[in-house]
């Protein structure tokens, strides 16, 4: 019983949720979407990094992330070799978006290989870039950042050999210019993200509930695979296994991450624990990234206990102390440090790993900072903060409980978006902890 329980209460939800669209009106919707950062985003970001011609390169089951991205909904993945290119002429408002294909990549990439005239893909690459003549030539290689890094050594190497000399002063690193199309969100996917997250919440919130939860009954796995069936049920997917922790009053030590591996996998929920979710969902091309906390009460509690109470409240103060950090063109080190100084001011034992959201879930952007790297993260740590950019606010606050007579972590990450009115989360926050069975209402802002 105890392992059909979760199962069976998926056919019971009484939480609320925004409709998944079907298969087919979520590739329209990609598409049109795809089609507004092509012609409208992708113009704007060659011109304010300096690129004239970018070039992706991938081969079908080895594509580049930034690539992935660009190919229609419809596509799986790339075929045989796909090559696309990019160019912008702005002084004669020239924008050209080819593929070096035997097809069209979608309705917005044109195939651009005469296969008469140039039997050889390569050949007709050259011809495209010899007859455009660009001052830059962009390619996606990169040192401290994995997503635009995704041109592989044998590609390079045929690119390298095929190109006229004269070229090959021209080639840069397309890094800046990758990144930020990987990062920045528009105006309609702005629209759809507030439903990509309040949907994660209310998988949470059902999640965390006496219609799934029965203390003495329930493990965290139950509990984990009732979120990835709830997900699956939903016509959605995740992009990462959930994670369901306990923390209570014993004697083990919580050290953040690493002391989940020495917790039973399958470990019995009790009245008077803890717990703590780590969840996220695809869907559009987006992804959200969601950890919360509820509380089993104990026979004859009403409240979270006050000094749990506390704890939660200083990962909060944490949220809006490293949120009111944003600014534009601010290194995401910058904002780790400069955070971290004012927790320490206020008495908050802090630990700070935010990360970008958006195409993937660790995404492209500033890191401030890794669990594990609390110094400041070299490279990745180093780049500027832009406008209109989605983040994980990620972080935790370790704090002494008197009765437990050991210190436990509020981990909490929420979605949030960075625009030229400041930072806001994108459908809210936990502002209160769960209980089980319910006895409140969460307030979020």
């Amino acid at each position: 019983m105890r392992k059909l329980l979760p199962m069976a209460l998926l056919a019971f939800s009484t939480a609320v949720y925004a409709q998944v669209l079907p298969l087919r009106e979520q590739a329209t919707t990609i598409n049109a979407i795809q089609g507004e950062r092509f012609n409208h985003l992708l113009p704007a970001l060659m011109d304010s990094t300096g690129i004239d011609m970018w070039i992706l390169i991938s081969r079908e089951y080895n594509e580049d992330p930034v690539l992935k991205t660009m190919l229609p909904a419809e596509w799986i993945s790339a075929r045989r070799r796909t090559i696309l290119v990019f160019y912008r002429n702005k002084a004669k408002s020239q924008f050209d978006k080819l593929a070096i294909a035997r097809y069209n990549v979608g309705e917005h990439i044109k195939a651009s290989w005469d296969m008469q005239r140039f039997p050889d893909q390569w050949d007709a690459l050259t011809d495209i870039i010899s007859s455009r003549n660009p001052g830059k030539i962009g390619i996606n290689i990169s040192r401290h950042h994995a997503h635009a890094d995704g041109l592989d050594h044998t590609d390079y190497i045929a690119l390298m050999e095929k190109l006229p000399n004269s070229f090959r002063s021209k080639i840069v690193s397309a890094e800046d210019l990758a990144i930020r199309w990987l990062e920045t969100r528009t105006a309609r996917e702005m629209e759809f993200y507030p439903q990509l997250v309040n949907i994660t919440h209310k998988i949470i919130e059902e999640g965390f509930s006496e219609r799934v939860i029965t203390p003495g009954i329930t493990t965290t796995d139950d509990l984990v695979w009732w979120f990835r069936e709830k997900i699956r049920t939903l016509g959605l997917e995740t992009w990462f296994h959930p994670t369901v922790s306990v923390q209570r009053n014993d004697q083990q030590n919580f050290e953040h991450l690493r002391s989940f591996s020495n917790r039973p996998k399958d470990e019995l929920i009790r009245a008077g624990d803890l717990l703590h979710v780590d969840i996220g969902i695809s869907y559009l091309r987006l992804n959200t990234d969601i950890q919360q906390h509820a509380y089993i009460l104990k026979p004859g509690e009403h409240s979270l206990p006050p000094s749990l109470a506390a704890a939660f409240g200083r990962s909060n103060r944490l949220q809006e102390i490293l949120t009111s950090q944003f600014r534009p063109g601010k290194t995401g080190n910058q904002v780790l440090a400069n955070a971290l100084n004012e927790a320490k001011k206020e008495g908050i034992v802090a630990s700070i790993y935010t990360h970008p959201l958006g195409f993937h879930g660790h995404a492209a952007g500033p890191t401030i900072g890794l669990w594990d790297q609390q110094g400041g993260v070299p490279g990745a740590g180093d780049y500027p903060i832009h406008l209109n950019t989605a983040y994980s606010i990620e972080l935790n606050t370790s704090t002494e409980i008197p009765e437990w007579k050991k210190s436990v972590r509020i981990m909490l990450e929420e979605d949030g978006y960075f625009d030229a009115d400041g930072f806001r989360f994108i459908n809210g926050r936990q502002k209160q902890v769960y209980l089980v069975p319910r006895q409140n209402t969460i307030l979020q802002d």
